[in-house]
């Protein structure tokens, strides 16, 4: 377990968004599933997305490294009973079961860390009931059969991730489908990107008043290139370090994107920071911060960085609807209660909402990084507004999202001693 630990300073200059985690995995899906190679630029790779492309790879495609670090991404047929290890990453595990079960190619699946925990139900019971059998309700587990056209149902409220992967899997059954939502949907900005980037590969979709409807006899047509988003959860991290007190711009962020947690320029606003926009580049300059109450419903990744905002705040911020962070890489409204506890913030932890009082600065301390990226980088920018270093265990965290996170904090002048380059062959 790596230590790092992060000294109180200010940051300067200017930094540029990773791509997508989120566009990536579902490019790269959607790219595999195609009939013609397709090349992708800006490509920043990291453990979850290297799951993705390892079971990709099982499932028959193959993967070119561009001069540029980009990716082309060739589809091919899927091996016999293929294993697909998904690593810790849940988007690649929900995302694939319906693939596979779709291909109807014996698949298997195994995960590590906490992901044979996360709930898999709801979306193995749809799969059951269309055909496929699962050997188990939980990691480790194989599927037999295969998905057939028809009527589909899942609960909305659960994760998104599992209406995405029904959407990339329900045209590879060749006949009509519909796909009804039970209940509200939560996260529905990740579906939106599903739709778009489903879209994007010649697929149509129907929207409907109960979910979905998808049309039998299509196929997965590549668009030759794309190219993937700036990723807004990630860049929230550095925006909300500069609104406690710093000047830093973050480049390659389109306004326009389908992205949710592009939600965090209007929360830092509502804050009380002052921002300027421009040609997908964002500044954030302070402003005196007062606590706000905000609905992570459809945000809930933003949740950790928004705490460590409201600790700079004056007042009281309630981050609400959040029951589903419990079950993330970590019980992340208790971790990122236990980072406030540790760093000298007062929170108060509900089953679904996290109330925080603004104490304007954190006295520092030690943090247990719970095997949690987002927990260890909301860490690193809490430093921005301790009066004492932050020491942070199980820092390689960081690899499943951002693995050059500690790097780029560095580059923008931040004081991190302990940094181990974490390249994607070590996730």
């Amino acid at each position: 377990m790596s230590t790092v630990t992060v000294a109180p300073g200010a940051l300067s200059g200017t930094v540029r968004a990773i791509s997508s985690k989120s566009d990536a995995h579902r490019n790269l899906i959607c790219a595999a599933l195609a009939s013609e190679p397709t090349a992708f630029s800006p490509f920043t790779p990291s453990a979850d997305i290297d799951a993705t492309i390892s079971c990709l790879s099982a499932l028959g495609a193959s993967f070119t490294a561009l001069p540029d670090g980009g990716v082309t991404v060739i589809p091919g047929q899927p091996l016999e009973a293929p294993l697909l290890d998904c690593g810790e990453s849940g988007s690649t595990l929900r995302f694939l079961l319906p693939v596979a079960a779709a291909l109807g190619c014996g698949a298997s699946f195994c995960g590590h860390g906490r992901l044979p925990e996360r709930r898999v139900t709801a979306l193995l019971e749809a799969l059951q009931k269309n055909g496929c059998t699962p050997s188990s309700a939980q990691l480790p587990l194989s599927l037999s059969g295969r998905l057939a056209p028809g009527k589909y149902e899942i609960v909305g409220n659960e994760s998104s991730q599992y209406i995405s992967g029904l959407l990339f899997a329900l045209p590879l059954t060749g006949g009509d489908c519909s796909l009804r939502i039970v209940g509200p949907l939560s996260s529905r900005g990740y579906v939106d990107m599903t739709l778009r980037t489903v879209r994007r590969f010649g697929i149509t979709v129907r929207e409907t008043e109960e979910g979905f409807e998808i049309p039998g006899g299509q196929h997965y047509r590549s668009p030759g290139t794309a190219s993937l988003e700036g990723d807004w959860s990630n860049a929230a991290f550095f925006l909300v370090a500069v609104a406690c007190g710093y000047g830093v711009t973050v480049t390659g962020l389109a306004e326009t994107s389908v992205q949710r947690d592009r939600e965090i320029a209007n929360l830092l606003s509502l804050f009380g920071a002052q921002l300027a926009c421009r040609d997908g580049s964002v500044t954030v300059s302070p402003g005196r911060l007062t606590g706000r109450r905000i609905d992570v419903d459809q945000i809930p990744d933003l949740l950790p960085v928004l705490s460590v905002l409201a600790c700079a705040a004056e007042g009281e911020t309630l981050l609400e609807n959040a029951a589903r962070l419990r079950d993330k890489e970590s019980d992340r409204l208790a971790t990122t209660a236990a980072m406030l506890r540790a760093l000298g913030g007062l929170v108060e932890e509900f089953p679904d909402a996290l109330r925080i009082q603004g104490v304007g600065r954190l006295h520092g301390g030690t943090v247990d990084g719970a095997g949690d990226h987002r927990i260890v980088m909301a860490a690193a920018v809490a430093a921005g507004i301790s009066d004492a270093p932050v020491a942070i265990h199980g820092a390689e965290a960081v690899r499943k999202s951002y693995p050059g996170f500690f790097e780029d904090l560095k580059a923008l002048g931040g004081s991190c001693h302990g940094v181990t380059v974490w390249h994607k062959s070590e996730g």
